[in-house]
């Protein structure tokens, strides 16, 4: 694994030897940013991203195609992309900032009239023209969303939307139809940051679960993530990022304490702690390979006594299990 600047690093076994189709959104193209950052990220993957025809049909035409003759093991689409990605069933796919009203969206946002394409594009054209006879188009192409959904399709898609984000809201209407919808730190676009912090993990539960693999569990009790303000501890975020790269990391809580923990979790955590939170006061019964908290106690895994001497704080912790190389 090889870090490329503060927030970017390389996975060179996260789905390696699989392909990942990348869906841009309006105006962009093949070539832009978050293809360089996916392949920056993915060095073993091989990464589709074709330049979609303005218009949606030949956009959707274009894709299916692609993914009857590429077969993709992944499909990532972003805000256009996203509402493509959600009609492409029968794939492993992450929706992201969906523009499942993509009409309604060009109209707020003023895409209509002549626009500029955002990145290069490998046919060199630089500008296209938006009329009503084609917001027309993109309205129609939106509402064939959800359609001749299955529970396997609701099963293999991730809808993750930015809480900062003012271009889109979509949110309420994909969770009503999949399961796995979640918020993360960010805004429309995204960056380095919001792509390592979000899709990332995503990509590595999907990963798992087409290879079957299993990882290591560690427990985290809450309490040892607080400092005495209630904030993150100290390198706790640092570790969990770490962590999350070789364990299966779950959060602990007492059973009365649902709520303020899942507040606490989404703000501070975020996408890795979405459904890998237990609460209970049965530490003692939890079954997994270690159990990071500050009270020292029976447990059928190993325990790490956080506060003691050997583990003063999440650099110890760090530090203990780069040794382990995920064991």
């Amino acid at each position: 694994m090889e870090q490329t600047n503060q927030y970017i690093k390389q996975y060179p076994e996260l789905f390696k030897g699989k392909k990942m189709m990348y869906v841009h959104g309006f105006g962009s193209s093949g070539q832009s940013g978050t293809v360089s950052r996916i392949r920056t990220v993915f060095p073993n993957t091989t990464v589709i991203a074709p330049d979609l025809p303005v218009h949606p049909q030949e956009a959707l035409d274009l894709l299916h195609h692609l993914c009857a003759t590429e077969r993709p093991d992944l499909i990532i689409g972003t805000s256009m992309g996203g509402m493509y990605t959600e009609q492409l069933r029968g794939f492993d796919r992450i929706c992201v900032n969906a523009a499942l009203e993509i009409a309604e969206t060009m109209k707020q946002h003023g895409l209509t009239g002549t626009q500029q394409f955002q990145n290069p594009r490998l046919d060199g054209i630089q500008e296209f023209y938006v009329d009503k006879a084609m917001v027309k188009e993109y309205r129609e192409a939106s509402e064939h969303r959800f359609e001749s959904l299955t529970d396997d399709d609701r099963r293999r898609v991730y809808g993750l939307f930015g809480d900062d984000d003012d271009v889109v809201d979509t949110f309420g209407m994909f969770a009503a139809h999949y399961p796995q919808a979640l918020h993360f730190h960010g805004e429309h676009r995204m960056n380095d940051r919001s792509f390592m912090h979000s899709v990332v993990p995503v990509v590595r539960w999907i990963d798992d679960h087409q290879e079957g693999r299993e990882r290591p569990i560690i427990y985290i009790g809450i309490e040892t993530l607080k400092d005495g303000r209630g904030m993150p501890a100290s390198s706790c975020q640092k570790a969990i990022r770490l962590l999350i790269e070789h364990y299966q990391v779950y959060f602990v809580a007492p059973a009365d304490d649902k709520e303020a923990t899942e507040t606490w979790l989404e703000e501070y955590i975020n996408v890795p702690a979405w459904h890998h939170a237990v609460y209970t006061y049965r530490r003692d019964l939890l079954y997994g390979d270690y159990i990071i908290q500050t009270a020292k106690t029976e447990s059928m895994a190993t325990p790490i006594e956080y506060g003691s001497d050997t583990f003063k704080t999440w650099d110890d912790v760090i530090n203990y299990f780069s040794h382990l190389g995920g064991q």
